[in-house]
């Protein structure tokens, strides 16, 4: 860790780069500024490896009372056996979740040690996380993406939470939850940064510094939590907006702009650092709506643009990242949102740039009854997945498969698809 201070400060004071608010609600299309092409890379066939609430891992049973080695060695065969499986399935990279929250799976100068190893914020696990997945994945021929959710503190606001957030004021580091409470909002029933403060944006991209300098990392992702707000649970922002919001048409153009900025700043500090590792975003499928915007797709979903105010294809137009990784998670005959339509129009969207496209599946959808859905059971779902890598490999543009999440390939329902991904990419 010794030079990733000097080498973090330098980044951010060349990364930070104004750039004008949009004019107009149709986003104009500007003359692609190309990301570096890749070198004949092979299709990527991932999966996203899940740590908040410990959805994937670690093990809940490794935190429950267990002396220290017994959890350690629990864990760490707990994530070597799923590197085998994800091996054996053909999968080459993970998507590791390594910032689920205000908390790091590394050794950080920055943020205290994730609650999910231990149960307890801030004690060190016996571990490096993050090192520990590099060195087993690697050994594997396996890439690793860190992925971080760049503005969550924390997955609830409960009095409990508070108290262990409040906790950590002894730490160092302590969460931002305590060092700058000025920072914290609440939305969607969490504590969030808030991300109209330049200096939030500024200590998130130090945060994705401190890991690309430090670790050997094949890629950075950050996922489609940007403004994150629930119809009961909104952010307040007016005060923040009202002290930067200047100049802008509407608060919704002013977070978009927010958006931006903290995507630009962290694929130049990324490039600057360490021009090979990728920077890519997973955002919600639906771009904008043709209804809202002529050059929408032909669907009825939330959109990014609109929700999370993330104008994702413009990130694309303008070469900020190297890939993207939209979360298309409905069936080919699911009319508001067809997963056709959407893997088409995102192809269109990536053709004239050097911008990757890999397409997140819905593997957590397989072989569970749904109404609006009921392609997902039907042969256990292994037509429809057909249909959906067929497609993948059909449009050029398209360079890999995301699977979310890697425990569905270890559940009943999802089985008879885990056997045709096996027989389709293993080897």
């Amino acid at each position: 860790m010794k030079k990733s201070g000097a080498l973090i400060a330098a980044a951010l004071l060349l990364a930070s780069c104004a750039s004008k608010p949009p004019s107009s609600l149709v986003t104009p299309l500007p003359k692609p500024h190309p990301a570096k092409p890749a070198q004949n890379q092979e299709p990527v066939r991932g999966v996203w490896l899940t740590t908040v609430s410990r959805l994937d891992w670690p093990p809940v049973t490794s935190v429950n009372g267990s002396s220290p080695a017994i959890r350690i060695s629990q864990q760490q065969k707990a994530l070597t056996d799923k590197l085998d499986n994800l091996k054996s399935l053909g999968i080459n990279t993970v998507f590791f979740q390594v910032k689920p929250d205000g908390t790091a799976l590394w050794s950080s100068r920055i943020l205290p040690w994730s609650d999910m190893m231990t149960g307890n914020i801030g004690e060190y696990p016996g571990y490096d996380p993050l090192q520990f997945m590099l060195d087993e994945a690697h050994k594997r021929g396996m890439k690793v993406h860190a992925w971080f959710n760049p503005y969550r503190v924390s997955v609830n606001t409960k009095p409990g939470t508070v108290a262990e957030l409040n906790r950590t004021l002894s730490l160092d580091p302590a969460s931002v939850f305590v060092l700058h409470r000025d920072w914290i909002r609440t939305a969607g029933d969490r504590f969030v940064l808030d991300p109209g403060i330049p200096e939030v944006r500024d200590w998130i991209t130090s945060i994705v510094a401190e890991v690309v300098s430090n670790y050997a990392i094949d890629g950075v992702q950050f996922d489609d939590y940007f403004y994150t707000e629930s119809p009961g649970s909104a952010l307040n922002d007016s005060q923040t907006y009202k002290k930067y919001g200047q100049g802008f048409a509407s608060k919704a153009d002013w977070r978009r702009h927010n958006t931006q900025q903290l995507i630009s700043q962290v694929s130049h500090t990324i490039k600057q650092l360490k021009p090979d590792v990728e920077f890519g975003v997973s955002p919600a499928g639906v771009w904008r709506n043709r209804s809202f915007d002529a050059a929408g797709s032909d669907t009825r979903g939330a959109a990014a643009y609109d929700e999370s105010f993330a104008d994702t294809r413009q990130w694309v137009q303008q070469g900020l990242l190297d890939y993207i990784a939209p979360q298309l998670y409905w069936p080919f005959a699911r009319d508001a949102a067809r997963y056709d339509v959407l893997a088409k129009w995102w192809a269109d969207v990536v053709k004239p740039t050097n911008t990757r496209l890999y397409i997140g599946l819905a593997l957590y959808k397989v072989g569970v009854p749904a109404k609006n859905e009921p392609d997902w059971m039907v042969k256990g779902g292994v037509p429809e997945l057909k249909k959906q890598l067929d497609l993948n490999e059909s449009l050029p543009q398209i360079k890999g498969t995301i699977l979310f999440r890697e425990d569905y390939l270890n559940q009943p329902q999802t089985q008879e698809a885990v056997s045709y991904l096996r027989s389709r990419w293993g080897s």
